[in-house]
């Protein structure tokens, strides 16, 4: 079972910042991505920005320039720093987790964290 708790989020004004944090744990065997996806109101849910254990990172086109991932491996940890904020990055923004534990291989999610972005 893994287990993943998100902070951070919150209410910001356009050209604001926020950064947000997640934490894994439980019986991981292996971590091979981390990332952050986003669902806005009425839309899909996106990739944000991912990143691998080995530090290769995909960054959403919308959002490159703006935003970074980072991780701590042994911390099993990745934050995304949003800087200059916009109305439209509003979204609920969840933790991904690409692992292996000893009972399921695959995507684990976190419950979301609401990022406001409004003057």
């Amino acid at each position: 079972q893994v287990q993943l708790v998100e902070s951070g989020g919150g209410l910001v004004q356009p050209g604001g910042s926020l950064r947000l944090s997640c934490a894994a744990s439980g019986t991981i065997d292996r971590i091979y991505t981390m990332g952050w996806y986003r669902q806005a109101p009425g839309q899909r849910r996106e990739l944000v920005a991912t990143i691998t254990t080995g530090g290769s990172a995909t960054i959403s086109g919308s959002v490159e320039g703006r935003f970074t991932i980072s991780k701590d491996n042994t911390k099993k940890t990745v934050s995304l720093q949003m800087n200059r904020l916009k109305p439209e990055d509003t979204a609920v923004y969840f933790c991904n987790v690409n692992a292996r534990s000893r009972s399921f291989a695959g995507d684990y999610w976190g419950q979301g964290t609401q990022v406001t972005v409004s003057s």
